[in-house]
């Protein structure tokens, strides 16, 4: 008989899978002894789940929490034991620019920002690694490396062959994600003036739990929303009838009341003057409001027809009979002549003047038009490479709308702190050539090697960070070319040392 080499079977684990079956609300993430995520047992719901009564234990009570919370709390409360060197040499011209590109773990970038830029980001993107199984490590090891992960999993054998083909698991476990997660919106929050706002990319895989951490850091009462983007066209599927062809954006702030969103302008086509009106363009509103009260329900009666209306059922006219009068002397409610049964015997007139906002709110819609896709991203990079470099870029124009809805052009400052090809900065830049702006971007990037074989790295970029600068540099030229204008194309590069010197 051969000698056996496999290791034996984690019976624990498998049998953990089976309940995972039947139960799968009872199960949760534990660290084994050596600091090792393992699925595991919460024995007191799989009590519940099997009694007919009420289990007695410990106090229930609404939280989130998984192994590695405290840790993560610890890591951001931790005093930054780094600092700044500067990179004049990568650097586009230094002494005149107030952008900033820096390389480092985004833990320790975030927490030398809080010296400076405190109260000062009006908006932050981000578009953090999704949790797939094949993301880029930050320095808290918030994921295993795959080799590693096999290993400590019992699914190597003794010569580092597999034992296992099951991918369910593949590393990917939610409490290391979150612990990463945690710490560095946690500081980003600080960063935020009290009108900023954190717009958050985001697909399936940790969608629901970024919303959870989210609510506790920014506080449920500051989300403002969600944006849908669309990804792609396909229509093909995994396999199981459904096919995916978006991802989420969640919208928090710092202080809601404080937040005002501009969408896209006003188009007014639908107004006009047929009638000559001294106030000018006008279209048929509605005249009715949701709430109101015995002042605001009373029949209007056409003079020339002598058809009377109400408001519609359950609702009240939008003024009082008082400024009734004063708006049939102004013209602002025009009597028919004539008019079908069914019809209004008269129009409430909605001045093109009288508009107080100029500008649409922001749809939580926008992104699904085909410019949004991540094929646009994948076209644009190639027009400033000839190569994407990146599996999944953000478009320039998907960012290019984050930024507009939420800024002003005068001063405000942009932060991505997971920045990878730097569409953020491209995206600043494009909407200050457009409109004047002085925004300035902080760009902040690992620089994660490039994998030996890939475009990049024949290319001669080694790591991410080298194609980041690049695209603000070749980005800047088009758009400088394009349009002529005269705005801050430059970046100051600094890079996360210990060495005793910090940023301006």
């Amino acid at each position: 008989m051969d000698k056996l080499t496999k290791k034996p079977a984690d019976n624990v684990q498998l049998n953990i899978e089976k309940i995972a079956e039947i139960f799968p609300n009872v199960i949760t993430e534990i660290r084994d002894e050596n600091g090792n995520l393992k699925k595991a047992v919460d024995f007191e719901l799989l009590k519940q789940e099997l009694s007919y009564g009420i289990v007695e234990g410990g106090k229930e009570r609404y939280q989130l929490t998984w192994p590695g919370k405290k840790e993560a709390i610890l890591l951001a409360n931790t005093p930054a034991d780094k600092t700044l060197k500067p990179v004049k040499e990568d650097s586009v011209d230094w002494d005149n620019t107030q952008n900033l590109y820096i390389e480092g773990d985004n833990l320790d970038v975030l927490k030398l920002l809080q010296e400076s830029y405190v109260n000062r980001i009006k908006c932050i993107y981000i578009d953090p690694p999704y949790n797939t199984g094949k993301d880029f490590t930050y320095k808290d090891d918030y994921r295993l490396a795959a080799a590693d992960y096999l290993k400590k999993s019992g699914q190597l054998d003794e010569e580092g062959k597999r034992l296992s083909q099951d991918n369910e698991l593949n590393g990917r476990f939610h409490s290391g994600w979150l612990t990463m997660m945690y710490s560095r919106l946690k500081l980003a929050r600080v960063l935020l003036k009290d009108d900023g706002v954190i717009f958050i990319s985001v697909d399936d895989h940790e969608h629901h739990n970024l919303r959870k951490i989210c609510d506790e850091i920014f506080g449920s009462s500051n989300f403002i929303g969600e944006v849908i983007r669309k990804t792609k066209s396909m229509t093909g599927d995994d396999g199981n009838g459904f096919n995916l062809q978006h991802e989420n954006l969640l919208i928090y702030s710092k202080k809601k009341s404080a937040v005002h969103l501009v969408g896209k302008e006003k188009s007014f086509a639908n107004y006009s003057n047929p009638d000559n009106d001294p106030y000018g363009d006008w279209c048929p509103g509605d005249p009715s409001a949701k709430r109101g009260g015995d002042s605001t329900y009373f029949p209007i009666k056409n003079p020339y027809t002598g058809k009377v209306d109400y408001p519609p059922k359950g609702r009240f006219w939008a003024f009082s009979e008082k400024t009734l009068k004063e708006y049939i002397n102004r013209g602002k409610i025009k009597f028919k002549v004539d008019h079908g049964e069914n019809e209004r015997g008269f129009i409430f007139k909605r001045y093109k003047n009288e508009a107080i906002n100029r500008n649409n709110p922001v749809s939580s819609l926008f992104a699904t038009e085909n410019d949004f896709m991540n094929q646009s991203a994948t076209m644009e990079l190639k027009g400033l490479f000839n190569e994407s470099y990146f599996d999944y870029p953000k478009p320039v124009a998907f960012i290019y709308e984050l930024v507009k809805c939420c800024t002003t052009g005068k001063d405000d400052i942009i932060l991505d702190f997971f920045s990878g090809s730097a569409t953020t900065a491209h995206a600043v830049m494009k909407l200050n050539a457009e409109d004047g702006g002085r925004r300035k971007f902080i760009m902040v990037q690992l620089p994660e090697p490039t994998e030996p074989n890939s475009a990049a790295n024949r290319d001669g970029y080694k790591n991410i960070c080298e194609i980041g600068k690049e695209r603000i540099r070749r980005a800047a030229a088009k758009i400088k070319e394009e349009t002529g204008a005269d705005i801050d194309y430059g970046f100051r590069v600094y890079r996360v040392d210990s060495s005793d010197v910090t940023a301006n």
